[in-house]
């Protein structure tokens, strides 16, 4: 189960012979770990790639397919029929149907993340994030940074552990962001064609301004909203944007705080803060949008940051106060506990409460509390999981979605509280390679083909098929063309139609476990 398809060795074999250099796609290197699927293997001097992304001529569709049987963001063509031959389950788009703007997806550059990617030759390293930022990869616009240390990082620390330096003379960042998040995030501005939209999260404040004296661990913010603690706290963010700023890395939001109710029940090691929800929507009013706006960033700020459970009660509490609200410009989600409440009650809810914040997933993962297999090379439901997650929140009115830690190593870290878990990128340092799994093709399904500014679109569904298992979304992109992506969870093949009626009728079959994305244009 180890082995490489020699087919497949012959090819980069050959691909790697001396010769004129070809541009275009390059095809996956498959490997079998027996997860039930193959990861794609990458290496200095070879990586699978996708061209540059062209709209199909008016009349015809063009459609990207992975599987678990294998296919990887495989390309073809088709055109418009005038009818189906077959009716039946049949998908219609209704552009004059506009719902929520799309902001973007993503994934995190942990410390961990930094670290697994600077482990790999320079070659090498440029291959991984190109698949991630740049036109021959999947085009991510989001990056979530962690404001100091996280959980994945190799050691707890702050940005200022002098005790009682209220006027954060000693501010300073650390080594893992000088020498190693800051020169990849340039290297990734560079690359990237489309605007990135960064934004940071802090898990904890210095030890000396928490409840338990430790950056580690259940604690508060010492003191109450409005007093030197909690205005030392809001201008650590804005030393935090200053000192990036001088790196020429600005930021386009930051959180308030990293999961604030999660901090009353994580392991005793884990960095954090607690907040309620009237914590969080008094430290905004008084301390953190005020800081904020004084500043010299146009950096937007994002509430909750924690599981859809607390929705829409934390929005109620945040948002139903004047003054906080003006400072927040959205809701930050977490999917841990998705299972638990429905879409439609937290979500849906919170939307229609208040329709002018947005909605953004900001963290996601596969793989914890696996003690055993936090890592699963080639496990295509751990996909499925995510493309499932992405297609129900945005038919419930968000507006991005994004991965947690970009890459880690084969076991799922370096996590210092060993809170080990998966990536769709896993990094095999010994061996100057990185595998690109599942995850990181259901991703591409959706952030290569729904750049931010596009709009989910009316989609409707001619009948249920309770049997089928097919998830979907429609957007229409700025650039006019529409975009529709389908998902079969299901053992089985599932033939449907897709009617858009300034064109026509597309007669295609979703295979079993695969995802799909059509894109075309209507003039």
């Amino acid at each position: 189960m180890w082995a490489v398809g020699t087919l497949g060795w012959l090819l980069l074999l050959l691909l790697l012979l001396p010769g004129p250099q070809v541009e275009g796609a390059r095809p996956c290197i498959a490997k079998d770990f027996g997860h039930g699927s193959v990861v794609c293997v990458c290496n200095a001097t070879y990586c699978d790639t996708l061209d540059p992304l062209v709209l199909p001529t008016p009349g015809s569709y063009v459609k990207y397919e992975s599987s678990k049987a294998g296919k990887r963001l495989e390309r073809s063509e088709g055109r418009f029929q005038s009818s189906l031959r077959t009716p039946g389950l049949l998908l219609t788009l209704n552009i004059s149907t506009l719902y929520q703007h799309v902001k973007g997806f993503g994934g995190s550059l942990s410390d961990a993340a930094a670290m697994n990617i600077l482990k790999l030759s320079r070659p090498a390293q440029d291959k991984l994030l190109r698949s991630y930022f740049s036109e021959s990869g999947i085009e991510y616009n989001l990056i979530r940074v962690p404001m100091a240390c996280s959980d994945f990082s190799v050691r707890p620390y702050s940005y200022d552990d002098v005790p009682d330096d209220y006027e954060l003379k000693h501010f300073r960042l650390a080594d893992e962001d000088v020498k190693m998040k800051i020169p990849l995030l340039c290297r990734v501005l560079a690359m990237s064609k489309r605007p990135l939209l960064l934004f940071a999260s802090p898990w904890t404040a210095p030890a000396w301004m928490k409840s338990n004296g430790d950056v580690r661990g259940k604690g508060t913010l010492k003191g109450k909203a409005g007093d030197k603690y909690h205005k030392t706290w809001a201008n650590y963010f804005i030393k935090f944007l200053d000192e990036y700023a001088k790196h020429n890395v600005t930021f386009w939001a930051v959180t308030a705080q990293n999961e604030p109710l999660a901090g009353l029940f994580t392991p005793p090691q884990a960095p954090t803060i607690a907040f309620t929800a009237a914590q969080q929507r008094d430290f905004i009013a008084e301390d953190l949008g005020p800081a904020l706006t004084r500043s010299p960033h146009r950096t937007r700020l994002l509430m909750l940051d924690d599981q859809r459970i607390h929705l829409p009660h934390w929005a109620k509490v945040v948002l139903g106060n004047a003054t906080a609200a003006r400072y927040v410009a959205g809701l930050a989600v977490h999917w841990y506990l998705d299972a638990i409440v429905p879409p439609g009650c937290s979500l849906e809810a919170t939307h229609k409460l208040f329709p002018d914040h947005f909605l953004l997933y900001t963290e996601a993962c596969t793989g914890f509390f696996m003690f055993r297999f936090a890592v699963s090379l080639g496990c295509w439901e751990r996909g499925d999981h995510y493309s499932y997650s992405i297609l129900t929140v945005m038919n419930h009115f968000v507006s991005g979605w994004t991965d947690w830690n970009l890459a880690l190593d084969l076991q799922g870290g370096p996590n210092w509280v060993k809170n080990f878990v998966d990536s769709p990128v896993i990094v095999d340092g010994s061996k100057d390679v990185f595998y690109k799994q599942p995850m990181f093709y259901h991703l591409g399904h959706f952030s290569k083909f729904i750049p931010e500014g596009s709009r989910r679109v009316g989609l409707h569904r001619s009948r249920r098929c309770l049997l089928c298992q097919l998830e979907h979304v429609a957007v229409l992109r700025p650039d006019g063309a529409l975009v529709l992506v389908v998902l079969n969870r299901s053992g089985r093949d599932v033939p449907f139609g897709i009617r858009d009626p300034a064109m026509g009728f597309i007669e295609t079959v979703a295979p079993a476990h695969s995802i799909q994305t059509y894109l075309w244009r209507q003039q």
